[in-house]
This record gives C-alpha cells, sequence and structure tokens, in this order.
C-alpha cells in the first residue's frame, strides 16, 4: 500500500489536513509522523506549517527532518503548504534574515504596509478567501478552475527567482506567487483543506501525481 507522509514538526494544521487527505487519497494510507526514518518511506510527502521560517527551520533542524526532506525531495513528490511552501525557497526576510531549504531559488519577503493615506487600506496580514490564477498547466491544476476561490492566512509571500517556478498567482497589495512548482516539488501558500471543493481536488492531484514536473 502506497503512503502519504504528513511531516509534523509541531507547526502544521495536522488534524483538518490529515483528514483532508485520507478523503482523497483513496487506498493510499496517511501518515502523520515526526519521524524521519518512517517519513523517508513514504511514497509522497506533505509539508505543511504556520507560524515563521525561522522557528519552522529551528524545529526542523532539532527533529532532524531537514535533511530528510531534502533527501526525499529528490526522489518523490513533495507539497509544501502556507508555511511549508515559504521554507522550499532560500531564505525569507524576516528577522535580518533566515536560511531555508533552498529547494527553489528564491526569497520570501513581507507584504508592505499601506500607507495611512491610502483610498483603500488592505491589511496585513492577508487573511480570507482570495481568487488564484493559474500561470501555466500543471498535473495538480487538472479539474480545478482558474481563477477559483482558496483560503489564505499570511503576511510573507515567495517571490522566485525563476518566473518559471511560479506556478499560480493572486492579488493583494500587488501580483504575488500563490503556488509554486519545480520539478516534483510543489507549493501552495493558501490551505487547500480549508478551501472546500477546489482545494480537496488540488489534494487528489496531489495524491495521483508521479512527481512528472509537469
Amino acid at each position: 500500500m502506497e503512503k502519504i507522509g504528513v511531516i509534523d514538526y509541531g507547526m502544521g494544521n495536522l488534524h483538518s489536513l490529515g483528514k483532508a487527505l485520507e478523503r482523497v487519497a483513496g487506498n493510499q494510507r496517511v501518515v502523520i509522523s515526526y519521524d524521519p526514518e518512517e517519513l523517508i518511506e513514504c511514497d509522497r510527502l506533505v509539508l505543511p506549517g504556520v507560524g515563521g521560517v525561522k522557528a519552522a527551520m529551528n524545529e526542523l533542524r532539532r527533529l532532524e527532518l531537514n535533511e530528510m526532506v531534502i533527501e526525499a525531495s529528490r526522489k518523490r513528490p513533495l507539497l509544501g503548504i502556507c508555511l511549508g511552501m515559504q521554507v522550499l525557497l532560500e531564505r525569507s526576510e524576516e528577522n535580518g534574515g533566515v536560511a531555508a531549504l533552498g529547494l527553489i531559488p528564491g526569497d520570501v519577503v513581507r507584504f508592505v504596509d499601506p500607507p495611512l493615506d491610502a483610498v483603500e487600506r488592505l491589511k496585513v496580514p492577508h487573511m480570507g478567501w482570495n481568487r488564484v490564477q493559474q500561470s501555466r498547466p500543471h498535473a495538480l491544476w487538472v479539474g480545478v478552475p482558474d481563477e477559483s476561490w482558496f483560503y489564505f492566512v499570511h503576511s510573507y509571500h515567495a517571490s522566485p527567482v525563476n518566473p518559471e517556478h511560479a506556478l499560480g498567482s493572486s492579488d493583494y497589495t500587488h501580483r504575488f506567487a500563490a503556488a509554486v512548482a519545480r520539478d516534483n516539488i510543489v507549493g501552495f501558500q493558501f490551505h487547500p483543506e480549508k478551501s472546500q471543493s477546489a482545494g480537496l481536488r488540488l489534494l487528489a492531484n496531489f495524491a495521483a501525481w508521479d512527481g512528472d514536473g509537469r
């Protein structure tokens, strides 16, 4: 039986994500674990997360999960969600600069607070429902209409170096990368497990994806 491993490093919304994956995973087993030896044996891995990159990287290193994620990313499909997407990049500008996993070239940057005299003051963090424009075709977009609504909660966003690594975008103060992809690695800034039918379809597509990069 194939397994989907959800990486538990103490900073993810594991219950709702696990239930959503179980709903769409077919005959695959969903494993939630912090054991790198158990996770490295899974056929697909999901890296969730809420909070900041510095704390996330500290916990991943403490639990000896950071090297496991890097090794696994060379062999099997890997999905990062919210903070889990941000740590896929090289660096976050929070706390004066924090090194991340470096699997996708680029930085994680903070939304700029709007000026006090702005006509429309969009608050930071970006919280709530927003549309996502699909930047290019991909197996995870199959059956998901372009401009679908997804649920976001974040103050920082990914800024990939290579435009081809931007899989989807959204608008909040400016256009930003809401989804990234490189080879067998995909990341969503939004929470698919909280995004109703469109989010469940994305997770179902990931559960069926062989990581072919398309």
